[in-house]
């Protein structure tokens, strides 16, 4: 085959809608855990902001609840994936092993920002959130009943497969953040006059994004290594659904969403998914929140 303008061209097309092909197969799952949040920067600025107070009667003047934020960053990161096609390929009409390396590629860079956003949990007993503190740790600022400052902790300890509590329930507050600046995109290096093309007799069909994954609200999240039982359970749950303002008030978590890795799914559906105890007794349990058992957690 000669290479022209219009082989190149049409070349393009065809892995264009490979590509296409492949990425709009993928069902992307990270909006259960994550907030997508537009970016028009390199880096946007996220202020920890500390739970407002209740409503009040309204006796005399306002009372202004000023937002006090610490700095806090998420910058983007660019991710690319590339495939070459030999001359040679396209001279000797090679291309059939083409189309669906074009599909494969549109499913990997599908998959990428889930794969980002649900690796980012196991790592949370290790990394910082927005408040200073390791994401799930002993000791977040939380309240009391009284609204005194007290010690929070959103995690069970242990040193096993991680398992995740979590209210889901809000479309506005996650517990992490999928912040986007470019998303994927198809391009070609395909000039047979290029400097890359001459010395290598090679062209490049890949694509590029930009975005990042981080840390959100961890009040909304309970993380445990430990042996995931229905004691376990309850005490994941009482600790997020008792949290409280800085004026004592309830914040209102509600706890939707019992989130494991293979692993822990057996222990996840003994505390879950059985009517019965084995001492014939109803299981208080069950089906009290969501199961979603994710492969990426272990």
């Amino acid at each position: 085959m000669q290479i022209t303008a219009a082989v190149l061209l049409a070349l393009q097309q065809g892995f264009n809608a490979a590509f296409l092909q492949g990425l709009g197969s993928v069902k992307s799952t990270l909006d259960l855990v994550a907030m997508r949040v537009p970016s028009t920067a390199d880096t946007e600025n996220y202020g920890w902001m500390k739970e407002l107070p209740g409503m009040r009667e309204w006796v005399g003047q306002r009372q202004i609840n000023n937002l006090e934020a610490s700095a806090a960053q998420l910058k983007n990161k660019t991710y690319e994936h590339t495939i070459g096609v030999k001359r040679e390929n396209i001279e000797d009409d090679k291309l059939g092993i083409y189309t669906p390396m074009l599909s494969m590629q549109g499913e990997v860079v599908a998959r990428h920002p889930d794969e980002l956003v649900w690796g980012l949990l196991p790592t949370g007993f290790a990394t910082k959130g927005f408040d200073g503190q390791y994401f799930f740790d002993t000791d977040h600022v939380g309240y009391t009943a009284a609204g005194a400052e007290t010690s929070y902790s959103n995690t069970g300890g242990g040193a096993g497969a991680p398992w995740f509590l979590m209210d889901l329930s809000r479309a506005f507050m996650k517990p992490l953040i999928f912040q986007e600046r470019k998303k994927a995109e198809f391009v070609s290096l395909t000039r047979p006059d290029s400097e890359y093309v001459f010395m290598n007799k090679e062209f490049l069909y890949g694509a590029d994004a930009r975005y990042v994954a981080g840390f959100g609200f961890h009040q909304l999240a309970y993380g445990s290594k430990a042996t995931l039982d229905a004691t376990a359970f309850a005490a994941a749950r009482l600790a997020m659904e008792t949290q409280r303002r800085p004026d004592g008030s309830v914040i209102g978590v509600t706890a939707t969403h019992l989130v494991c890795g293979p692993s822990r799914r057996a222990e996840a559906e003994a505390v879950l998914m059985k009517e019965y105890l084995a001492s014939g007794e109803s299981n208080t349990n069950y089906k009290a929140v969501n199961l979603v058992v994710d492969p990426r957690l272990g």
